[in-house]
Order: structure tokens, then sequence, then C-alpha cells
């Protein structure tokens, strides 16, 4: 019997199987996004941005892009770890503002050759890798295996020559600004008005300075404005405060025998009447005593008990900014270039010896003793500088800082900053050296500032509204050129650039005096609302915090029965031992730390104690007052690294799931629960006797809370996210390189410190 044949017959095509006749989704085209007056320079494509610290595994590939703002790297791959959680609106995940290029080297693999590039120098062979070496210490690496090397040399020629503007005006800002806020006519476009929404003043107008006159008590004080138009000093601002008893006509008088015409300007008041003035050195010695008397005698009448003023002269007492820049090299050549193979005791001795703690350390410790004289001896104080534009910003700032609880508040400290660094003419423009044309005249003063200002926050961190995320970018955004913060050296600097920019492009600027910059402070020009709330500390004790006490919620006001003492837990006879055994303000400018490490205690009950060594162990045996006072204990075991700043970009220092972040994780969820418990406590206690908190839903949209991190509902696991590491919000992949990396003849390149000498030896020692 024969089988049957199959009858079946089907009426549907075959399935596809062929693989080149399947239709393929369309590969989207790389493009920059661009800003408002943003153009492309150069392009190059089929580059491999270098992930892997020891193969290509897991390297991204896309096309390296130039242009007149930043150096962007567009691909279609995805990091091998999970995308950053923080994204900045003005720059992509793998851009970097050519402002934060510090140098720009190539090399070729096959002739063993290595190129520091700057503007206007030409290259002699095709380049197989770009490295740059950013200003916010990371070290990004193009390799050119596969793009056409014309293409990559040209690219490269792009960047050197773009993140070395010969002019002020040439910075990305004045074309931003000029395509972002002016229309052809002088309107207004965009609906864009730059610092329009700040609720913190700018110190630019008088009553600006009214208010903060007002704030702090100082009667006896006015507003000058003598140098309306910058007729009088082109450094200083338009307005600022002086003693009621110097008249106009006295202070353009006196106005030639200052350095740069720069006459005292008032800081502060302290509620005892005692003020906080800085000013520059008086030029004129045959001058020097009849001035001296002058302004003493002024600011002696405008203290209620006509008490004494005390002079600190800076430039003799700190470190100048030569030896600033250069501690900072040697922290970044540790925590940047040198591998991480070395024993701890060897890596800390090796920080030691950069003595940038140290000087971080001697600017508190002096900023304290200033802080001594206002607060215990109730004298004025005069910061003297030769200038007046330098460690005088760091100084002031950081007095107002521990003494005013006000400037421990977001608003607060950013009038600080602008009040302190960028009305009264700090250098930001040379400083940062932006246009790198004189590494002298650099120097990361606001670097150290903010370092200072980690240090309290690090053993107070209950005081301070904002968090070392906030910092972080803060630093950061000095090299976006596009905030007048830290763009110029001064304000007339602004005003002068800006007017010529503008007439040169004809820009109608209508009653404007020049064009308006946005100041960093408007962060909405870089993050969103969810964003920012990374700057809000969970653990802050403000005047107007609220608690809950007995069910009625209630207004927080600290007493000192509230405060916890643990972080003073070291023998009396060291705390905060902060002069050097007598009653001045001398420092030694180069005081090591080695002998705090094994102090003689023998020799320390042996000395007489002197009026501000009791002062200080007095406050120490106190409960900390977060809304009074605050001293930072400054012996090296109270001293630390700043991990995120430093080591941020280091694969080997980052923790996965660890760090501090992991505690504000846990810190922001508890107070996002303790808004939304108070919110309903609120509601509960207006509800009327017929309607109960679950008939009226209390809490609070999450859109509103002020925690980047929410609370979770008690179905949900409070696990560290995986993407949290000490790193956070910062992504350490793709952003640095190792000696070790198969291919590249770095090692004797980067052998030392040579990586960070200026441009034109490296060039000149490049083969």
């Amino acid at each position: 019997m024969f089988p049957l044949k199959p009858t079946f017959k089907s009426y549907l095509l075959p399935v596809q199987t062929d693989l080149k006749k399947t239709p393929q989704p369309p590969i989207k085209k790389l493009e920059a996004k661009l800003l408002p007056g943003e153009i492309v320079v150069n392009e190059v494509s089929f580059v491999r941005k270098c992930i892997g610290a020891d193969s290509s595994h897991g390297d991204l590939w896309g096309k390296l892009i130039c242009t007149n703002f930043k150096v962007s790297f567009i691909t279609h791959d995805a990091l091998p770890k999970q995308r950053f959680q923080v994204a900045n609106r003005l720059l992509g995940e793998h851009d970097v503002p050519l402002a934060c290029v510090e140098q720009v080297v190539t090399v070729n693999d096959a002739k063993g050759k290595q190129k520091v590039l700057c503007s206007n120098q030409k290259l002699k062979f095709n380049p197989t890798e770009l490295i740059l070496y950013c200003k916010d210490f990371r070290i990004i690496r193009f390799r050119f295996d596969e793009a056409g090397p014309q293409s990559a040399k040209k690219v490269c020629l792009a960047i050197a020559h773009y993140s070395h503007p010969a002019d002020p005006q040439l910075l990305f800002g004045f074309e931003y600004v000029g395509k972002q806020n002016y229309g052809s006519l002088g309107e207004r476009v965009n609906g864009v008005d730059p610092g329009g929404g700040l609720q913190m003043p700018l110190f630019d107008r008088p009553s600006e300075w009214d208010r903060e006159i007002k704030r702090t008590g100082a009667a006896e004080w006015r507003v000058c404005s003598i140098n309306e138009g910058y007729v009088v000093s082109s450094s200083l601002p338009e307005y600022f405060v002086v003693p009621v008893s110097l008249a106009d006509q006295d202070l353009k008088q006196y106005l030639c025998f200052f350095t740069a015409h720069r006459i005292p300007l008032w800081c502060w008041n302290h509620p005892n009447g005692s003020a906080l003035v800085r000013m520059a050195s008086i030029s004129d010695p045959l001058q020097q005593r009849k001035l001296d008397q002058r302004i003493c005698s002024a600011i002696t009448k405008s203290h209620p008990q006509r008490s004494d003023v005390l002079k600190s002269d800076l430039d003799k007492n700190l470190p100048n900014i030569q030896d600033i820049q250069a501690a900072f090299v040697k922290v970044r050549q540790i925590c940047v270039i040198e591998p991480f193979e070395e024993s701890e005791e060897k890596w800390l001795s090796s920080m030691e010896s950069s003595r940038w703690l140290e000087y971080v350390r001697s600017f508190l410790k002096h900023s304290a003793e200033v802080v001594y004289l206002l607060e215990g001896k109730h004298v004025s104080v005069i910061l003297q500088e030769e200038e007046d534009r330098d460690l005088s910003c760091v100084v002031s700032s950081l007095v107002q800082l521990m003494l005013d609880p006000h400037f421990r508040s977001l608003t607060g400290f950013q009038s600080l900053v602008q009040k302190e660094w960028v009305m009264a003419g700090h250098r930001f423009l040379d400083r940062c050296n932006h246009l790198k044309k004189n590494n002298k005249e650099e120097s990361p003063l606001f670097q150290l500032f903010l370092d200072c200002v980690w240090q309290i926050i690090n053993q107070y961190p209950a005081a301070f509204e904002f968090t070392e995320t906030y910092l972080t970018v803060l630093s950061d955004s000095m090299w976006i050129p596009v905030f007048s913060t830290f763009l110029f050296n001064c304000s007339q600097q602004r005003t002068e650039n800006s007017m010529d920019f503008a007439k040169s492009k004809c820009i109608p600027l209508g009653e404007e005096k020049a064009l308006r910059f946005p100041p960093v402070w408007d962060w909405s020009q870089q993050f969103t609302s969810k964003d920012q709330a990374l700057f809000n500390n969970p653990m802050y004790v403000g005047k107007g915090a609220t608690c809950v006490q007995n069910g009625t919620v209630k207004s927080f006001r600290r007493t000192k029965k509230n405060y916890s003492s643990t972080l003073r837990g070291m023998p009396s006879s060291l705390r905060n031992i902060l002069m050097d055994g007598h009653d001045s303000l001398t420092l030694t400018r180069r005081n090591s730390l080695v002998p705090w490490l094994k102090p003689d205690f023998s020799q320390i009950r042996e000395v007489v104690e002197s009026p501000t060594e009791r002062f200080f162990r007095d406050w120490v045996s106190r409960p900390a007052d977060l809304q009074g006072m605050l001293i930072p204990q400054l012996l090296p075991s109270h001293l630390a690294l700043w991990r995120l700043y430093f080591l941020r970009w280091v694969p080997e220092a980052s923790i996965p799931k660890g760090g501090s972040v992991t505690a504000y994780h846990k810190l922001s969820q508890l107070a996002d629960e303790v808004e939304m418990l108070q919110s309903q406590l609120r509601q509960y206690k207006g509800a009327t006797p017929a309607s109960t908190p679950t008939s009226n839903p209390s809490t609070p949209s999450s859109d509103h809370s002020r925690m980047y991190f929410k609370a979770v509902s008690t179905h949900e696991p409070s696990s560290t996210p995986e993407y949290l590491s000490s790193s956070f919000p910062f992504s350490p992949v793709g952003n640095m390189c190792r000696r070790s990396i198969l291919g590249t003849p770095l090692s004797k390149f980067l052998n030392g410190a040579k990586i960070w000498l200026s441009t034109e030896t490296l060039a000149n020692e490049a083969l």
C-alpha cells in the first residue's frame, strides 16, 4: 500500500530568509546639536573614543566634531554602563567645551612621535591618536585607525586653534549671547531675559547694596557712586560701600595713592558693629601713614563703640598665586597622571608634598583668626593686598561664611561670590587662563576657595543648604564660556568688550549699556529643575526649617541643646589650636603639616594659653550652633581630600553603589518622607470634622519635592540604584586614560609633571 500524496497547498509566500534583501532601518545621520551662534569648524568620521584602559573592548565609534564652542563626539553606541542621570542643557554626554581643554596632544604610533599643539602650529605627521587633557581633570582619548589621515590632522589643528582664542571677543559667549538674546532691531528674542528671574542680588545697582547694608545693620556706612561709568577705577564696581564720614571729595583725593585706584571697600558688618574691609596697597610711601590714619579713623567712627581697627597684610601671611598654582599642578599629577598601584602610604606622602592641603589649611586658619578679631575682640579688620583682587577674595568670603549663616544658604552663598569675587574684580579671565596667553597669571584661587568651603561642609554638614555636587558643578561652570560670572576680569571689561562686539556685529543694544550675559546663577540655563535638586542638602537646618512637636508643625528654632558634639571627639588641649602661640595675625607661609601629626603633648600643656587660643577652646567646648559662628577644626586629621572633585574621573577610585552619595540617597528619601508627613499633618489640622486625610489627599506631588531622590513606598524596595557610585553624578567611563594603554607610547611622555608645563616648552621638546 502506497502512502497518500499530500494534498495541502499553501497560498502564502515563503518566509524571506535572504538577509541581504531584508529592509534595514534607516541610519540616523550623526550631527552635532548646536547652540545659537555655534558653527561646525571641522569634523572627521570613523573615530574611536577609547573607553577601556587596556583594550579596545567597549570603545565607541562615531564622528569627532570641532565647533567654535566645543569638541563634540557623536555616536549611536551606548556606554557599557548605564548612562549617568544628569544631563547638561548646553553640553552633550561626550562634549568638552574648548575653554576646558588644557592641552591638545597628538600621537603617531608608527613613528613614535607626539606633539602638543598650540594655535597656528603645523603638524608634520598624520596623527593616529588625539588626547585631550582637560582643566576639570578629565583625559579623553580618540583613535583615528579607520579615519582619513588628512581629516584627522585638520580636526586636531582646529581644536588646538579654537581652544586658544587670541582675543576675549573670540570666546563663544559673545556669539551665543548675540544670537540668543538680540534681534535685528535690538528687541529680545526667544523670550530670554538673562538673569531676569533671579531671586538674588547681583550688586550692580545701589538698591542692592542698600539692602545688604540694612541686612547687616551697618548704619554708619553708605553707597558710593563716584565710579559710575568706571571713571575712577576700571577694576572697581560702579557702586560700593564706604564709611559715612568719608565724603566723595575725600575719596577722589585719595584715589591716586592706592594701587589701581582701588580704595577701601566694605565687605560686611558684624552685629557688634565691627566691620570687615578690604583694600589695595598704598603705592606712595610718603602718604602711607597719613592715609592709614584717615581710613582707620573713618572706620572707627562707623563702629558704635569706636573700636580699634587692625590690618592684615595677606601678601605677607599667605601663599602667593604662583605657589597655589604649583600645588594644584602637583595634585593633578598625583590624582590623574600617576598610576594608582602605589601604596597608600606613598600616595598620602605624595599628596602632602604637593602642599595643596597645607595651603587650604593656611587660608582657613587665617580666616579663623580674622573671625576671632571681629567676634572675640570686637574690632574692625582691614584685609590688605597689593591689588585686592586675589587672596582677599578668598579670605573675605571665608570670614563671612564662618560668621553669617545667611551665606550658607544657596542664595546667600551665590550673592557672596557675586559680591566678593565678581563685582570686586577678581581676574577670572586671567586666573582661568581662558585665552591661554600667560601661564604665570593662571592660578586656581576659586577652586581653592571652593575646597575650603567643602572642608567646612564636611565638618558641619547640616549647616549648609547646598551640597558638594553644587560646588563641583559651580567649578565646572568656569569652563563654559557663556556666563558673565567667570568670563571677565571686571565689570568694566565686560561692558567695553560687549559694546565693541555689538558694534562690529551691528547688534543694536537699545538702552542697554552692554550685552546681557547670563550669570551662572541662572541654573535653568544648564539643568532641569529635577537635576538642580541635587544641589539641595537634605540635612540642612535653616532658620525657617520646620519640625513636628507633639503632633504640631512648628517653626524649628535651634538651641544649644539641639546640637550634637560628635564632631569634636579630640583632646581639649588640641582642639582648634589655630594660633602660633601668640595673639597676632602672623602666619608662617610654609608651615608643614608634619609637626601636627605628632604633637608634643608636654609642650602643649606648658605653653601659656593666648587669648586667641582661649577663645577657640571655649568655642569648641560648647555644642555647635549651626545658625551661629562656625570655626573649622584644622589639625591634619580634620582636613580631607575632596574626593568628588579630584578623583571623580579615576576608575580605580570609583566605588560602585558606595561613597557619600549612598548616604545622600537615603537622607534625601527620609527628607522627602518627612516633607510629605508634614504636609499631611498641616492638612489634618485644618480639616473639618467631616473630612479625613484619606478623603482629602494630602501627599504633595513628587514634582514639588526639593529632593532629587524621592521617598519610596512601603511596597517598593529601598535598595541603592545600580547607577550610583562615589563619582555620581559624574561618569568616569570614557573620561580617563592610563599609561598602560596598548599601542600608545606615552610612558616617557607622561613621566613626571612635564605634561602640565607650558605648551611652548612642550612644543620645543616634541620630536
